[in-house]
Protein backbone atom coordinates (compact mmCIF):
# COMPACT_ATOMS: atom_id res chain seq x y z
CA UNK A 1 0.00 0.00 0.00
CA UNK A 2 3.05 1.82 0.34
CA UNK A 3 2.33 5.60 0.75
CA UNK A 4 -1.18 5.63 -0.89
CA UNK A 5 -3.93 6.76 1.03
CA UNK A 6 -6.61 7.12 -1.40
CA UNK A 7 -6.78 5.18 -5.39
CA UNK A 8 -8.92 6.18 -8.59
CA UNK A 9 -9.11 3.02 -10.29
CA UNK A 10 -11.79 2.75 -13.37
CA UNK A 11 -12.07 -1.36 -12.64
CA UNK A 12 -13.03 -0.16 -9.01
CA UNK A 13 -16.64 1.33 -8.40
CA UNK A 14 -15.61 3.10 -11.81
CA UNK A 15 -13.38 5.19 -10.25
CA UNK A 16 -14.39 6.76 -7.40
CA UNK A 17 -12.14 7.53 -5.03
CA UNK A 18 -11.54 4.62 -2.23
CA UNK A 19 -9.58 4.37 0.33
CA UNK A 20 -6.30 2.66 -0.80
CA UNK A 21 -6.22 -1.36 -0.70
CA UNK A 22 -10.21 -1.28 -0.18
CA UNK A 23 -13.45 -0.92 -1.94
CA UNK A 24 -14.77 1.80 0.80
CA UNK A 25 -15.47 5.42 -1.31
CA UNK A 26 -13.91 8.16 0.66
CA UNK A 27 -17.05 9.43 0.33
CA UNK A 28 -18.61 7.17 2.50
CA UNK A 29 -16.64 8.40 5.91
CA UNK A 30 -17.41 12.14 5.55
CA UNK A 31 -21.41 11.03 4.90
CA UNK A 32 -20.95 9.11 8.88
CA UNK A 33 -19.40 12.07 10.21
CA UNK A 34 -21.71 14.15 8.00
CA UNK A 35 -24.52 11.90 9.97
CA UNK A 36 -23.39 12.59 13.44
CA UNK A 37 -21.44 9.06 13.25
CA UNK A 38 -18.08 8.77 15.37
CA UNK A 39 -15.38 7.63 13.68
CA UNK A 40 -15.41 4.30 15.41
CA UNK A 41 -18.90 3.69 14.08
CA UNK A 42 -17.71 4.07 10.86
CA UNK A 43 -14.24 1.91 11.19
CA UNK A 44 -16.86 -0.55 12.80
CA UNK A 45 -18.85 -0.50 9.66
CA UNK A 46 -16.23 -0.72 7.47
CA UNK A 47 -12.88 -2.76 8.57
CA UNK A 48 -10.76 -2.63 5.88
CA UNK A 49 -10.38 1.06 6.22
CA UNK A 50 -7.83 1.72 9.32
CA UNK A 51 -8.00 4.01 11.53
CA UNK A 52 -4.63 5.73 10.18
CA UNK A 53 -6.00 5.95 7.02
CA UNK A 54 -9.32 7.62 7.86
CA UNK A 55 -7.52 10.17 10.30
CA UNK A 56 -4.68 10.62 7.33
CA UNK A 57 -7.43 11.42 5.52
CA UNK A 58 -9.23 13.83 7.63
CA UNK A 59 -6.22 15.32 8.46
CA UNK A 60 -5.49 16.13 4.80
CA UNK A 61 -8.80 17.59 4.28
CA UNK A 62 -8.39 19.96 7.04
CA UNK A 63 -5.33 21.30 5.82
CA UNK A 64 -6.84 21.47 2.68
CA UNK A 65 -10.20 23.31 3.47
CA UNK A 66 -7.85 25.70 5.95
CA UNK A 67 -4.10 25.58 5.52
CA UNK A 68 -1.63 24.02 7.69
CA UNK A 69 -2.23 27.13 10.27
CA UNK A 70 -5.53 25.55 10.96
CA UNK A 71 -4.71 22.68 12.12
CA UNK A 72 -4.41 22.16 15.90
CA UNK A 73 -1.88 19.67 17.66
Amino acid sequence: MADRLIDRNPDILGGTPVFSGTRVPVRILMEHLEAGDRLDDFLDDYPTVTRDQAVKLLERATTALVGARGRRN
